[in-house]
């Protein structure tokens, strides 16, 4: 037999068609196996009659026998994970700015991430002081005089040797192959500059200033193989105007990327998002 689990805080998380009674089946089965659900929420999105809930609960259990009467209750196209609480292990990959990688560093350090940072990989030496300040493996692992598919293989074979449950690009300024991508489907996180209109290409804030742009912001999303096109976690926007420079654009700019990379980060972590489609449902 399985040993008994003890938590106080274990996270069921389901997605299945929706359909009558769903929320009354599985709270009881929870309580026929003698647990307390401390925090529940659950959605249905109705484009395709899809039921989510994400439910916290506490108590001692079997997790093999809980999942068994799980899926006797629900749909068979139920898709059922249970999850710990517990901080995930996750690699970092920066570029030259410095502002979300040492965001994230200090975050870490503190105890505010639910994540181990294990590494920091980058393809330039410019913050490897940085990284080591927090005691931390930092890999230059140098583009220059590569093909993008040597210079991928290795980040992967660095990746590989740490395996993370999550990759977040903290300012990793390199267009990534989609095989490299499907390496860690919906757990490589990125963070992009967000406006409106959108500038692309080099200079954005240069671009932004001379259209004297009034709102600027920033977007945390799943990567996929559509570059900055992935499931979208979280946003913000801050208001600027005419008496900003673009200098000063820009480093408001990078203020609310980190604020946004980090809350990002900090739903995924928690396992409050569930990635359906090209969309995120966040239970926040």
């Amino acid at each position: 037999m399985s040993a008994a689990v003890a938590s106080p805080s274990f996270i069921l998380l389901i997605r299945c068609p929706d359909e009558p009674g769903l929320v009354f089946k599985i709270t009881g089965v929870l309580f026929a196996h003698g647990l307390n659900i401390v925090r529940n929420g659950e959605f249905v999105e109705r484009a395709d009659n899809t039921f989510f809930m994400r439910t916290e609960f506490a108590g001692s259990f079997e997790a093999a026998a809980l999942l068994a009467r799980l899926r006797e209750a629900l749909p068979a196209a139920a898709h059922i994970r249970l999850a710990d609480n517990q901080p995930k292990d996750v690699v970092l990959m920066a570029t030259k700015e410095h502002h979300c990688l040492s965001e994230l560093l200090v975050r870490h350090a503190f105890g505010e991430l639910n994540a181990r940072v294990v590494a920091v990989i980058s393809n330039y030496p410019k913050l490897g002081d940085l990284t080591r300040r927090f005691d931390l493996p930092f890999h230059y692992i140098t583009h220059e005089g590569k093909t993008r598919e040597t210079h991928e293989a290795e980040v992967l074979a660095v990746l590989a040797h740490y395996q993370p449950e999550f990759v977040v690009l903290a300012k990793y300024m390199r267009i990534l192959s989609s095989d490299f991508v499907a390496h860690y489907a919906n757990r490589l996180i990125n963070i992009h500059h967000s406006f409106l209109p959108a500038f692309v290409g080099a200079s954005p804030y240069a671009q932004a200033y001379a259209r004297g742009v009034k709102i600027i912001g920033a977007t945390a999303h799943f990567v996929n193989e559509q570059l900055d096109q992935g499931p979208i976690i979280a946003q913000s926007v801050i208001p600027i105007d005419h008496t900003q420079s673009a200098s000063e654009m820009a480093q408001a700019g990078r203020d609310v990327e980190k604020i946004v990379l980090a809350r990002s980060l900090q739903l995924v972590f928690a396992e409050q998002v569930f990635v359906h489609h090209n969309k995120t449902i966040i239970f926040d």
